[in-house]
């Protein structure tokens, strides 16, 4: 990364769990010049002296965030409504951390930050706040006016994408239409050319149904829905093969794949976060700007305690930067 480079824009996400404590691992990575925090940096502090760490933190302007002179960890002051206690979030504190965000993509909108990375919120507190929130990928989707993003986690060389993101099960037969499948499909194909520069990116489907159907005994949606949406795909020149049963699709038989398509969030994840827990990055495809988050959540129960693994966060800014084009350290 250049002096004249954007930087990337981390947020700490929710301050009760093990944001802040990944946040403050950035201090002593090789990208510690290569982004700039939204956080309150008195929870940033509070949590340091809990794990009795030093926190060299410079606050720097949102008029100019990468000021030349800076030292330590850059931060760009976003105060919380209330003081923050480990483990327990508290609803008062929704507003700020969503004010966060969009302070966060109104800069990459104008090219003041290279690439979003976010690190985990609650979603529960922010609705139990009276905010309808599902989660980053379709709150950032509106805030960008992009009607159709599409979730993917890397690990390494495996990549899985998702038809379907946080929905309960029950309602996710009616959600996977071929309409949706096409949609989805169009995006992986245009962002792994695009972001990723894979010149014909290989996509596998995976069935809804055990068995990808049993040949519609144990359900049509393969028949009826699936493959009518894979035939479409090809018929645009997408290299898309399926509907295959999703308990073989890692397997050799399967055959080699740039990504693999689930049609619900634990259809694929699980494999996914096996072969790569803990350096695992969440990717939102189908947005104007790059953004990658952490592959896990909050965990109240152990923030404060010093044990939390900032592999993911790391991963997910070192993607951020290859996907930006920035240079890494």
């Amino acid at each position: 990364m250049t002096s004249a480079s954007p930087p990337l824009v981390v947020t700490a996400g929710e301050p009760a769990g093990i944001g802040p404590e990944l946040v403050l691992a950035l201090a002593d990575s090789p990208w510690r010049e290569a982004v700039v925090v939204i956080a309150d940096p008195a929870n940033l502090r509070d949590r340091a002296a809990r794990l009795g760490r030093r926190a060299e933190l410079t606050e720097v302007s949102w008029h100019d965030p990468a000021p030349a002179a800076a030292h330590g960890l850059r931060i760009l002051p976003q105060a919380l409504a209330v003081p923050s206690v480990c483990g327990t979030p508290d609803p008062a504190n929704a507003d700020a951390l969503l004010a966060g965000l969009r302070r966060a993509v109104d800069g990459c909108r104008r090219g003041v930050f290279a690439g979003l990375v976010t690190g985990p919120l609650q979603k529960s507190t922010i609705n139990e706040a009276g905010i309808p929130f599902s989660g980053h990928t379709e709150f950032l989707a509106g805030l960008l006016g992009c009607p159709h993003p599409v979730m993917l986690l890397v690990a390494g060389d495996l990549r899985v994408a998702l038809a379907t993101t946080h929905l309960p099960l029950r309602d996710v037969p009616a959600q996977v239409t071929e309409e949706r499948l096409c949609t989805v499909i169009r995006v992986l194909h245009d962002d792994l050319r695009r972001r990723f520069r894979i010149a014909r990116p290989a996509i596998l489907v995976c069935g809804l149904n055990p068995h990808a159907g049993e040949s519609g005994h144990l359900g049509d949606e393969e028949r009826t829905v699936l493959a009518p949406a894979i035939a479409a795909m090809q018929a645009e020149g997408v290299d898309v093969r399926g509907p295959v049963p999703a308990d073989t699709a890692f397997t050799p038989a399967a055959g080699k794949a740039d990504v693999v398509l689930g049609m619900y969030h634990d259809q694929v994840l699980p494999v996914l976060k096996y072969a790569g827990f803990g350096k695992a990055v969440n990717v939102t495809l189908g947005l104007s700007i790059v953004r990658t988050s952490v592959d896990h959540g909050t965990a109240l129960d152990i923030a404060g305690s010093g044990t939390a693994d900032p592999g993911s966060l790391l991963a997910a800014v070192e993607l951020a930067a290859q996907l930006s084009g920035l240079a890494v350290p």
